[in-house]
């Protein structure tokens, strides 16, 4: 029997009028090999209907059906183009590439700073930035633009780069619809609400559910246990008993706190994993194996063998730490781990071979190739960003194709790139985030686990908390039945943005643009609440007037005499330390005080005290609300505030002016200059650029120079000693730089906005060495850092100098393009756009 014939006849009266109604959709769903979630189909009928569409959706909803839908809307008119946005270059190639496996490579184009293909394209897949600066500029290719798809577009939550989502979603013509996809959010009716506001026609959906169910587990030692109890009632969330019992026993055994302090432990079993036949397996090798009984924390080689003999493969391992990736790997294959068969193994030789071709073979010791190329063999992998781009394109496509059955990942893994698997592995609920541990948030727990259960494979997906004696069961239960978070903006003007604006719209129309942002709506959401408080307290304030009052005089003068006199009295201590003139006029004003008490009429008033108690609660009750009126003052155009500072700097540096009136700002030709340079300094380039801070040096020494302008030190980096930078001009560029940076620092506290951290010269001489045509080993070495994270840091050097090339004297820029060239070579010119099919 086919669906059809299992609907009733109003069921299928109304899918008949569905398909009259929304044609183009029902040609896209007969297309499909699969049917359409009910939150797919309305998203889709919503753009049918020529609005635009907020979706927030779980992780693995199949939210991007619904761009999928619109690109065939795009296509289906004669020249209509797409433009699909992500925010990171590595989820743009992999989109790009799913695209033109349909459309084919002449109708799809990609643009991320650093790559440009077929940029006239109908699709385009690109970076937010890059969409953002095009409509700076007012490119020739936002032409026939008919849709935008926003992916992630949660990420304008992020502090360094979520104002890029607001930028663009401002500014976009109105005419072109907007596909927003977002994670499930708390607040996704507000943010639909400001989208709407700013945006028009534009329609919310939202769906909780997951198209795969999710179970969630507890790992404790040996033992695979439900964490929700599944006696009762399906949905519940109450801690399974069960798990509440062992746990508590567990933390008091003494045996168990053993284990977790690292010395003790089950001693090492037989494995019944796949393993190879030559493998030996020592407890030395591996560490506290579990003891059968589940008393001590399993290792990982033991918690693959379990999950591999619950066919609960393949899995990611959450681990907070590149390191920690890197040597659980290292730990699984010592381990003889081995979870592939030769044909297995032969395929992924195969598909490493070709992904890897570019690499010199003088370079594949120091990127540990080897090692790597054994845990693939193995079916094991890490996954993080200090991995080379090449090694971890090879991850993502042989988890894909189900090669590799365990990854070991940091959190970057959960943030768009398609790698599903059926169980995810949390072994900690903390992260170090550069400063402290701090606990998992809801939201990062469910993205988290978001990527368990792969849509069309599996019946559910797995997610399984490794416990911990300080775990505690509810905690955990707390963070897996919270599954939303709330979406907050990050929205700041920055001085790019304040000049492209003024050049656009002028000074006032900019005001009334920035306070439509998001940032600027929450606020005012919050002055709401704010000032329905203050109405509330303004009331409260009235009613104890009158218990106050008193027929003598007015009481509420005479409190507020006595409330100035205890606050003086209070503020009195450590007053001997002050200078005799300090102390005489504090002791003036106290006389004054007193003898204006004793003036008042109410002073001999029988009821003075009864009074004065209401007093001292309308004087609290005042302060709480004046309190709130302040907030609500910093609230109300508060985005507009910060962009009058940036103006004032721009206007005390030259790169904007004031008109005669002085009630309008224009650009100078020096801010035209401005206008094209992006990035946390941007002000400080076009700085050093005017002022010739940067003249007659030469392409290694501005290649490291503009390394250090961009890097962000984690903080085991940071500044190498002045004297292992390179010499000659570089020192003078850099101590000019440094000055100007100062100076900058300042004038930008003077205003009141915060500034930016110092030049960080923690990789110029690995960037000058390597600009240089210096080895990789010897180059990585002076980084100290992995070569993944070297090639990222080298492609934001190549971006600056690229900037370069249109707002530097013939010169500069000349100096620029030979560093830019000398920068992108090797592993840092590699790239596998339209490679993997």
């Amino acid at each position: 029997m086919n669906n059809s014939e299992r609907l009733s006849p109003a069921e299928r009266y109304a899918a008949s009028r569905a398909k009259v109604a929304h044609p183009l959709l029902e040609a896209f769903r007969s297309a499909r090999t699969y049917e359409l979630d009910p939150f797919q189909i309305a998203s889709c009928e919503i753009l049918e209907r020529g609005r635009s569409v907020l979706v927030a959706a779980p992780t693995g909803a199949g939210k991007t059906v619904v761009a999928e839908f619109a690109v065939h809307l795009a296509m289906g008119t004669p020249r209509g183009k797409l433009f699909y946005t992500t925010p990171m270059k590595a989820l743009s190639n992999q989109k790009f590439n799913e695209l033109a496996d349909e459309w084919g490579t002449d109708n799809v184009g990609l643009l991320t700073g650093d790559t440009n293909v077929n940029a006239t394209a109908r699709i385009v897949v690109m970076t937010t930035e890059v969409l953002r600066n095009m409509l700076y500029a007012d490119s020739d290719l936002l032409s026939d633009l008919a849709f935008v798809v926003m992916d992630e577009v949660h990420y304008l939550a992020d502090r360094f780069r979520g104002a890029v989502w607001e930028e663009v979603i401002i500014h976009l013509p109105r005419h072109v619809r907007m596909i927003s996809l977002s994670a499930t959010v708390s607040n996704a009716e507000e943010f639909g609400d400001w989208l709407m506001a700013v945006r028009g026609d534009t329609d919310i959906v939202v769906s909780e559910d997951r198209p795969v169910p999710l179970d969630q587990h507890v790992l404790i030692g040996s033992k695979f246990i439900d964490l929700f109890d599944s006696t009762g009632a399906a949905a519940t969330h109450r801690v399974n008993p069960e798990l509440a019992r062992i746990a508590a026993a567990h933390a008091r055994a003494p045996h168990y706190r053993s284990a977790q302090s690292g010395r003790g432990g089950g001693r090492a079993q037989p494995q019944r994993g796949r393993r190879g036949s030559n493998d030996v397996v020592t407890s030395s090798m591996t560490g506290p194996r579990f003891d059968g009984g589940g008393g001590s924390r399993m290792d990982r080689p033991a918690v693959i063998d379990m999950l591999d003999e619950k066919n609960l493969l393949p899995a990611i391992f959450f681990v907070f730490s590149r390191n920690g990736c890197d040597q659980a790997v290292s730990q699984v294959v010592r381990a003889g781990i081995r979870l592939t068969d030769a044909h297995e193994r032969e395929e992924i030789r195969e598909i490493v071979d070709e992904r890897c071709r570019t690499l010199l073979d003088e370079d594949l010791a120091v990127l540990g190739y080897w090692q790597w190329l054994e845990g693939l063999e193995r079916g094991v992998a890490a996954h993080h960003a200090g991995l080379l781009p090449a090694f971890k394109e090879v991850v993502e496509e042989l988890f894909q194709r189900k090669l590799v059955k365990v990854v070991f990942a940091t959190e970057t893994l959960a943030l768009g790139i398609n790698m599903p698997a059926r169980s995810v592995v949390l072994e900690k609920l903390d992260k170090f985030n550069g400063e402290a541990r701090v606990p998992l948030t809801p939201g990062e727990y469910t993205q988290l686990t978001g990527r368990a259960g792969r849509r069309g494979i599996d019946v559910e997906g797995h997610a399984v908390v490794q416990w911990s004696g300080a775990l505690e069961p509810q905690s955990v239960a707390n963070l897996a039945s919270r599954r939303t978070y709330p979406l907050n903006s990050s929205f700041r003007p920055t001085y790019n943005m304040a000049v492209n604006l003024i050049t656009q719209f002028g000074r006032s129309r900019t005001r009334e643009i920035l306070e439509s942002s998001f940032a600027q709506f929450q606020a005012d959401r919050a002055v709401v609440d704010l000032a329905r408080k203050v109405a509330q307290q303004e009331e409260s304030l009235q009613g104890m007037a009158k218990p106050m009052s008193c027929h003598l005089g007015d009481f509420a003068q005479y409190a507020q005499v006595r409330h100035e006199l205890t606050q003086l009295e209070k503020s009195g201590r450590g007053f001997e330390s002050q200078s005799r003139a300090a102390r005489d006029k504090r002791n003036q004003e106290l006389a004054r005080l007193r003898q204006r008490l004793r003036s008042h009429p109410c002073h001999t008033c029988p009821e003075r005290e009864q009074h004065a108690r209401w007093g001292e609660r309308w004087w609290k009750l005042r302060r709480q609300t004046d309190q709130l009126i302040a907030q609500i003052d910093s609230r109300t155009g508060a985005v507009a505030r910060v962009f009058d500072r940036v103006c004032e700097v721009l206007v005390d540096t030259g790169y904007l002016e004031r008109d005669p009136s002085g009630s309008d700002l224009a650009v100078t030709p020096t801010g035209d200059r401005l206008a094209r340079i992006y990035g946390e300094r941007d002000l400080l380039v076009a700085e050093c650029v005017r002022t010739g801070a940067w003249a007659g040096i030469d392409p290694a020494g501005l290649a490291a120079l503009a390394c250090a302008i961009v890097f962000e030190p984690r903080r085991d980096e940071g500044n190498i000693n002045e004297r292992r930078l390179p010499r000659g001009v570089f020192r003078t560029a850099l101590e000019s730089t440094q000055k100007i940076w100062a100076e900058l620092d300042d004038l930008e506290h003077h205003h009141r906005l915060p500034g930016t951290n110092p030049l960080a010269t923690g990789l110029a001489q690995a960037m000058h060495r390597w600009a240089s045509g210096g080895r990789l080993d010897d180059v990585l070495f002076d980084a100290d850092m992995p070569a993944g994270d070297f090639v990222r840091w080298s492609k934001q050097t190549i971006d600056l100098l690229d900037q370069l090339l249109g707002v530097a004297d013939a010169q500069l820029a000349k100096t620029a393009r030979s560093a830019l060239e000398s920068v992108r070579r090797g592993i840092v010119a590699y790239s596998t756009v339209g490679l993997s099919g």
